[in-house]
């Protein structure tokens, strides 16, 4: 056992102990349920593991990537998926009681939630249809399913083969029986408008007891061992013996073969003690949740903040299997690949599917970097690992197909950052050869959200030649989000980011050439009105002008908003306004316009178009601005950042109701982690890009927050956040002490942070 290797065991056993003394263990503090009445196929979680290829629980709602998945005012449960993934899904099963095929295809079950248990890692539901109490779990690959029949009857199981399950059509499927416990088989999510390729997920099934007979519906061919069941809405009803009111299920996912998908299941869980299973995913996930330990504050404060811990920590999904193989589609074509292997023979990294990091500059760079750095190692190999199948760096790849989704390149300021703050197992060469790609022609810079056959509507061209993106793309649309102000501003500021790195790694030629760019935000300031406005490819502004107009030349954003999108020269920005002080009376007007509306365009995503809602100055339900807060701290007025993230805090970030939580778009794991940061007090403007990144210090919401550090990549053991007075109304910190030296600035640096010691913030009711 190497050194690393014992550093890092003796790190987690450090905090499983910590676990086992604690009344209520981070697991039990985390309320699953938070908004699930307006989520989404990926958002709600409960029996998966960090990252998990498998995200098992039920779905009430079936048909759309929206308003999908497990809905909570819905009643009526259609099956238990697998998959909950961004653009994928797969496997729905289904436990029966004398389900009759040929007199109806309705097989939902009614439930209620008095008779449901929900935490990480485990689900347990009633089905009141049939009698059956469904409990069910995972490993990283592998879901675990306990079924008890209260009724006597048949006892059957449905397994869905075909239909529109989320946000794919099943347009194909098969499924073998190998033994009679055992079944093979593969699902095709077929292509939608934001996956190009037809993708494939293979499934194996295993069952404690004999399958006595099974029956396939909707099949173009039946054959004795059911090679060829497939159909627009095809499946299969397994059916037993009653001798036990108790049946176990299996079922191991692969993207590379159902052969795989049984090595992963028996590589994963070769045995049937369900209970084990389930209180391994509940160690796993508090080890996880418990690298940051918050005391004080009241007991709704905790849950609500190790829930939007745990979200931070979900939706983007391992693709690789047990042995490191994994499915390259970037070609459209099924391509069987292998993640290079270590010493010992194992995979080095894990290959992941994952929403776009739009937005992750200010949530998940500084999160994950600090409290998860082996997180985003993984994460950077497998961007990597795209890089080399199929030529680009990816802003969000789904099941090994690129995507394309939203706009940039929302990549390298994760990377970048990860770089800058010594995370460096991974390729830096390479990294920055796919960086630069990127960021000039041919590369996914240019590329609109969706953008797959052509790299027009970025409008990249017009970017280089005249320094801002036009609106509208004179060539017309070829995908989403062709907003040229917004394209502006995001290609600036990730312009900035990689002159970082370039800088780094002594690239002087690079380092001028973006560094230059990263000015372009200028060229869509409007100096008449005070706000970035659009203009046309001749340079005309745009006429009439609304900076309330939602989603008129702003991504998911209006003027207002957007304006603010300068995290690299805020002081630049502040002199096109007049200077700091204007800048900071427009931007204090802006959030008391925006509190009147409770910081959010509504209480849902789907909300956010609404006539009235969309015309809020400031939106901290999606990520165009949620830094704005912090943008006073670096002008000069930090008591406004503690004063107005305070607010905010408790406005948008602290219910715990199944109704509200996000009140936007909670893109897997980004505003749970920007609530976290929030509530312990630690931002990066610009995402952490710079060399020996420096945080911003909030207004912590708890008495203490203790962060333990990853051995094998910071040198000090723990970094704690110790607030003194600290209450409701005391949330201006009036002065700090790091390691018993007084703070000029409330500012640390990552060098500082990482050696570890104690931050203390003494609080007051009033601004200094």
């Amino acid at each position: 056992m190497t050194f690393r290797i014992l550093l890092s065991l003796l790190f987690l056993n450090c905090i499983s102990s910590v676990n086992a003394q604690e009344p209520n263990s981070p697991v039990d503090l985390v309320y699953p349920y938070v908004d699930s009445s307006n989520s989404r196929w990926f958002f709600f979680n409960s029996a998966n593991r960090p990252f998990g290829m498998v995200n098992l629980s039920p779905d009430t709602d079936i048909d759309g990537a929206w308003g999908s998945g497990y809905r909570y005012q819905s009643d009526t449960i259609k099956g238990f998926s697998h998959i909950h993934a961004w653009q994928l899904s797969g496997l729905s099963v289904l436990p029966l009681v004398n389900f009759d095929l040929e007199s109806s295809k309705d097989f939902g079950s009614p439930f209620s939630h008095a008779n449901e248990i929900v935490k990480p890692g485990y689900h347990q539901v009633y089905l009141d249809r049939y009698g059956v109490k469904a409990e069910l779990t995972s490993t990283l690959r592998t879901g675990f399913h306990r079924y008890h029949f209260t009724e006597t009857g048949q006892q059957q199981i449905l397994i869905r083969l075909g239909g529109k399950l989320g946000p794919s059509q099943l347009i194909d499927g098969s499924i073998t029986q190998i033994s009679p416990t055992t079944y093979l088989g593969t699902l095709v999510n077929g292509a939608t408008s934001r996956r190009p390729f037809d993708t494939p997920v293979f499934f194996a099934i295993q069952l404690n007891r004999a399958v006595q007979s099974h029956i396939g519906w909707n099949a173009k061919e039946v054959s004795a061992d059911l090679e060829q069941i497939k159909g627009p809405d095809s499946g299969l009803i397994l059916s037993f013996d009653d001798r036990s009111d108790e049946l176990l299920m299996k079922v191991g996912i692969s993207y590379v073969s159902a052969e795989q998908a049984l090595l992963n299941l028996e590589t994963e869980n070769s045995h049937w003690d369900f209970d084990q299973v389930k209180e391994a995913s509940f160690t796993e996930w508090n080890n996880y949740l418990s690298r940051i330990q918050v005391s004080g504050g009241t007991e709704k404060a905790q849950r609500r903040f190790y829930t939007d811990l745990w979200h931070a920590l979900q939706g983007r999904r391992t693709i690789s299997d047990v042995n490191g193989q994994y499915a390259d589609m970037t070609s459209g074509k099924h391509r069987i690949k292998q993640i290079p292997l270590d010493a010992s023979g194992k995979p080095k990294f894990r290959h992941f599917n994952s929403d776009s990091f739009w937005g992750a500059q200010w949530t998940l760079n500084t999160l994950w970097h600090l409290v998860y750095p082996e997180i985003t190692e993984e994460f950077v190999n497998s961007m990597l690992q795209y890089y080399q199948d199929g030529g680009l760096i990816p802003r969000g790849p789904s099941g090994g197909n690129y995507t394309y989704v939203m706009t940039g390149a929302s990549s390298t300021p994760f990377i970048v950052s990860a770089y800058q703050k010594g995370i460096k197992g991974f390729d830096i060469e390479m990294a920055y050869e796919g960086l630069k790609k990127n960021h000039r022609p041919g590369g996914i810079m240019e590329k609109a959200g969706y953008e797959h056959k052509t790299n027009l509507g970025g409008g990249f061209q017009y970017y280089l030649k005249n320094g801002y993106v036009p609106w509208p793309i004179p060539e017309g649309r070829f995908g989403a989000h062709q907003d040229g102000p917004s394209l502006t501003l995001e290609y600036a500021y990730q312009d900035w980011t990689l002159a970082q790195l370039a800088k780094a790694l002594g690239d002087q030629a690079a380092y001028k050439e973006f560094y230059q760019r990263s000015f372009n935000y200028k060229n869509t300031f409007d100096p008449e009105t005070g706000w970035m406005r659009p203009r046309n490819v001749s340079g005309a502004w745009k006429t009439p002008f609304d900076p309330y107009d939602y989603n008129a030349g702003f991504n998911e954003a209006n003027g207002s908003q957007a304006t603010w999108f300068v995290p690299h020269d805020l002081e630049g920005l502040a002199a096109l306004m007049g200077g700091k002080d204007q800048a900071i009376q427009r931007l204090n007007e802006s959030f008391e316009q925006a509190e009147k509306q409770g910081f959010t365009s509504g209480t849902s995503h789907s909300q956010e178009a609404h006539p009235e809602y969309r015309r809020i100055p400031i939106n901290y339900g999606n990520q165009p601005s949620i830094q704005t807060a912090f943008i006073f701290q670096k002008l000069g007025r930090p008591d406004l950042t503690h004063y107005w993230t305070r607010a905010i805090v408790n406005k948008v970030y602290a219910e715990l109701s199944p109704d509200s939580g996000y009140n936007g778009d909670e893109d897997q794991g980004l505003m749970g982690s920007l609530a976290v940061l929030m509530k312990i007090g630690l931002f990066q403007m610009n995402g952490g890009t710079e060399a020996n990144p420096s945080y911003q210090l909030g207004s912590p919401i708890f008495d203490e927050v203790l962060i333990h550090l990853h051995p094998n990549y910071y040198p000090g053991k723990e970094f704690t956040i110790r607030t003194l007075h600290n209450s409701p109304n005391s949330f201006y910190v009036k002065s700090g002490v790091f390691n018993e030296q007084p703070l000029k600035e409330l500012e640390l640096t990552h060098q500082e942070i990482i050696q570890g010691g104690t931050l203390v913030l003494e609080m007051s009711e009033k601004a200094n």
